[in-house]
């Protein structure tokens, strides 16, 4: 509750991964466990045992409708093909024939053909790993940590700031103004910089207890 879960839309399923118990089929050695259920505004659904309750999930809606943005997690150079950028689409959709532009390079290229798992797709949506193929750019120009997005909607642009909220979990030192670390933001790896704390806010309430602080 304490962090944002409404119990009950959670299934709470006892099990016992090690002997297989109440997994697959309902369990005869727990007969005080009379079953889960949940509620939530799609619906209602209840069962005994753990692949009942995964069974009962409901599959994100797939953010289609926003702009094309896939971080690169690798470009591969294949010989008979060419240069194949690889990486997990976040948002929007990618076609073969997508004129697509990679930041911060800005570098724009025709995709030739998208593959998933060695299948050539006609689109791919938001949480496919899928590997593309480029015309015209060598493997050399492209690297991990780059965005690839559609040159005619939207394009993904660089940004000078950011305002971000942070979690100290566990750091030896105070941090202040000027405090450099290395982001890492999907596939990139970058140093940036803490120009100004603006607030101190409450672990559980999430309620601002000190303006501008000094330190944190």
């Amino acid at each position: 509750k304490k962090i944002g879960y409404n119990p009950v839309a959670v299934a709470f399923v006892p099990i016992s991964g090690w002997h297989g118990d109440n997994m697959l089929e309902p369990s005869t050695k727990m007969p005080w466990f009379k079953g889960w259920a949940v509620e939530r505004k799609e619906g209602k659904a209840d069962g005994k045992c753990l692949i009942e309750a995964l069974d009962a999930i409901l599959p994100p809606a797939r953010p289609t409708d926003k702009a094309l943005r896939l971080p690169l997690q690798d470009v591969y150079k294949i010989g008979g093909i060419g240069t194949v950028p690889v990486g997990r689409m976040e948002t929007g959709i990618l076609k073969p024939g997508t004129v697509v532009v990679f930041a911060p390079a800005n570098i724009t290229t025709e995709v030739k053909s998208v593959e998933m798992h060695h299948e050539a797709l006609q689109e791919a949506v938001p949480g496919d790993n899928v590997g593309f193929n480029v015309k015209n750019v060598s493997v050399k120009e492209l690297r991990r940590g780059y965005v690839a997005g559609d040159s005619k909607n939207n394009p993904p642009k660089g940004a000078a700031d950011f305002t971000a909220q942070v979690i100290v979990l566990n750091h030896p030192g105070q941090i202040s103004n000027g405090y450099t670390p290395v982001l890492d933001c999907h596939t990139a790896h970058i140093a940036c910089k803490f120009a100004e704390i603006k607030e101190k806010v409450d672990r559980r309430s999430g309620k601002s207890t000190e303006e501008n602080p000094k330190s944190i």
